[in-house]
């Protein structure tokens, strides 16, 4: 049965779904890494997806910007279309002087300045952090696959154009990695809703040194972390099966 923000019915959705934040990221992956992909849902141009990646059936939605926008998409898709696990990939702001443009980034655990996560699970004092066993799976898979893949805190903001010039120092003094938008949302609602979840990044841009990919790096670099998500995806499914 359709939801307000998703026209799909179940059975449509794999058990594992990517979730990139922009909807043309979500059909690029459609297109070049899944076969026989199909379109699911496109209310308000939010394409959703699903095909097979080495044979195990995976889905792509997209989140949009922000926790507001990804919560909505997130507690549809494990309320009402039977999603077991949501995989977020996305870009992040580096903070932590030791990462490099290009760099991927586990959050094994999340902060955020959002007063979301103390809504949705009812308490002022709470721990945000991804599914134990796919982080384990992922730090391993990194590791064998000779990837630079950090593990660490990242800092999930509801302000992208920050007023606060000492944010950054603080960050680093307190050791977080990283900040984005979204995963805050998913970790909270992962834990109400009784499901698997994890958040991959790529360093895109260093809030500390001031570097920046170009377009075209940041397509390339992407690239390399479609493919180790979705290798992430395929053994998770797996998993599941």
């Amino acid at each position: 049965m359709s939801t307000p923000h998703i026209d799909a019915t179940v059975g449509d959705f794999a058990k594992v779904v990517l979730m990139p934040g922009d909807p043309r990221r979500a059909t690029y992956i459609a297109e070049n890494y899944l076969e026989n992909s199909r379109l699911i849902t496109d209310v308000r141009n939010a394409v959703g997806y699903t095909g097979f990646y080495e044979g195990v059936e995976i889905s792509v939605m997209p989140s949009g910007m922000g926790m507001p926008s990804a919560a909505i998409y997130i507690t549809e898709l494990y309320r009402s279309f039977e999603v077991e696990t949501i995989i977020r990939i996305g870009t992040a702001g580096g903070f932590a002087p030791q990462l490099e443009l290009r760099d991927m980034v586990v959050a094994s655990g999340c902060i955020t300045n959002s007063r979301m996560p103390e809504l949705l699970l009812g308490a002022p004092d709470y721990e945000l952090g991804p599914t134990a066993s796919l982080l384990n799976d992922v730090i391993g898979m990194g590791a064998a696959a000779g990837l630079t893949l950090h593990s660490g805190t990242v800092f999930t903001s509801d302000i992208f154009y920050e007023p606060d010039e000492e944010l950054n120092d603080r960050m680093i003094e307190d050791g977080i990695l990283c900040v984005e938008m979204e995963t805050a949302a998913l970790y909270a609602l992962a834990q109400i809703e009784q499901k698997q979840a994890l958040s991959l990044v790529t360093i895109s841009d260093h809030l500390t040194t001031g570097a920046r990919l170009s377009p075209e790096e940041r397509q390339s670099t992407l690239n390399e972390m479609i493919s180790f998500a979705l290798q992430v995806a395929s053994n998770q499914a797996d998993s599941i099966e």
